[in-house]
């Protein structure tokens, strides 16, 4: 059983009695401004954790290569 439209009105009149029409619009554009905040500091991590993923593979691709030779190989056991 759902909330018919009119409930919906009563309780909008309601709420405007208790609130009025100018504290209900602070809140409304402090909430809208608070998602707005909400969406960019989710899409600026977002960008950095792209970022840090693309120079991670990018070092890792970058890899250098260390050429020598071996002249004497030794074991690391010991004889018992």
């Amino acid at each position: 059983m759902g909330i018919s439209i009119w409930q919906l009105l009563i309780i909008l009149v309601i709420v405007l009695l208790l609130f009025g029409a100018k504290r209900l619009r602070t809140l409304g554009s402090d909430l809208g401004g608070a998602v707005k905040g909400f969406r960019s500091a989710m899409g600026d991590e977002k960008e950095a954790g792209d970022a840090q993923a693309a120079e991670h593979v990018e070092h890792k691709q970058s890899g250098t290569t260390i050429e020598g030779e071996v002249t004497n190989k030794e074991s690391s056991k010991t004889k018992t």
